[in-house]
């Protein structure tokens, strides 16, 4: 049996605009899976042509890699790398790994705070009146996000290439570890999705996320191995997953045990979605 919906006329930009019609949100459920893709599809090109306009957006991911492999390497590079047992180009090898599991974790605030934006200006709102289904506004954010990384990492590789990073298991390997990283990628940017619903400010969720964002970064196998570090803080790297994440990738691209980490990985990332996706949903469509 064939269901129709009556399309809305949306709220005029900037508005508040009116609370969601009961019809439409009784009807959601009834959206099937093809137009599900192609709500998806269109209000991902929505917010591409919004970075079309705002090239400026894409700032932090063109930069960001360049910065932080440069500093890294040339400040902490000749220190860390004969920990290693080895130089810079030793830590070359061990930081653009871990640098790339970290990409996936500073563009998610990213979502955040675009989130959070959109609601201010009314955008949300607008797409609250329409027949689509609330999780494809969420969705298309992610996936837009994850285009970004996916550029961020790209720079990150060209960075490393250029400082003397090797390949050391193969194109296969580097495609896994990529994957990886989009995969966990995506279910922060689920928990970042929620802060931007739940804070009032954008200037919140940014803060709220650097709180969150500098213990798992820095008390994580990221930067530096962790058999160095007190007990209490190496206790604390065991069940970080950035550290699962950046072990996994390193063993990916340079080799070595890998299936523990991957699995712990892929358990974080579901376990995240899982239960952040359905309260981000559930929030998107009671926000008022």
């Amino acid at each position: 049996m064939s269901t129709t919906t009556t399309p809305l006329t949306p709220a005029p930009a900037g508005s508040t605009g009116p609370a969601p019609s009961k019809a439409v949100v009784a009807g959601e459920g009834r959206i099937g899976l093809r137009a599900n893709l192609r709500h998806v599809g269109a209000l991902a090109r929505r917010n591409l042509l919004q970075i079309k306009k705002d090239p400026e957006s894409m700032f932090d991911v063109l930069l960001m890699p360049v910065i932080f492999t440069l500093l890294f390497v040339y400040v902490f590079g000749g220190s860390v790398g004969s920990s290693l047992g080895g130089d810079r180009h030793d830590y070359v090898n061990y930081l653009i790994p871990g640098l790339m599991a970290m990409m996936g974790m500073n563009i998610a605030m990213a979502v955040g705070t675009g989130v959070n934006d959109d609601f201010r200006k009314g955008v949300m709102d607008r797409f609250r009146t329409m027949p689509i289904a609330r999780s494809s506004v969420l969705i298309a954010k992610i996936v837009v996000e994850l285009g970004r990384m996916m550029v961020a990492t790209l720079i990150l590789l060209v960075m490393g290439f250029a400082l003397g990073m090797t390949l050391e298991t193969s194109v296969l390997g580097l495609l896994a570890a990529v994957a990886l990283s989009a995969v966990f990628g995506a279910a922060i940017m689920w928990i970042f999705i929620l802060l931007g619903l739940s804070m009032k400010t954008a200037q919140a969720v940014q803060g709220m996320g650097m709180l969150v964002l500098m213990p798992l970064q820095f008390g994580s196998s990221i930067f530096a191995p962790t058999q160095t570090m007190p007990g209490w803080l190496q206790a604390f790297t065991d069940y970080n997953p950035l550290s699962n994440l950046a072990d996994a990738v390193r063993g990916l691209m340079m080799g070595g045990p890998v299936a523990s980490s991957v699995w712990w990985t892929l358990a974080w990332a579901a376990g995240i979605t899982l239960v952040t996706a359905p309260l981000a949903v559930s929030k998107f469509r009671k926000k008022t």
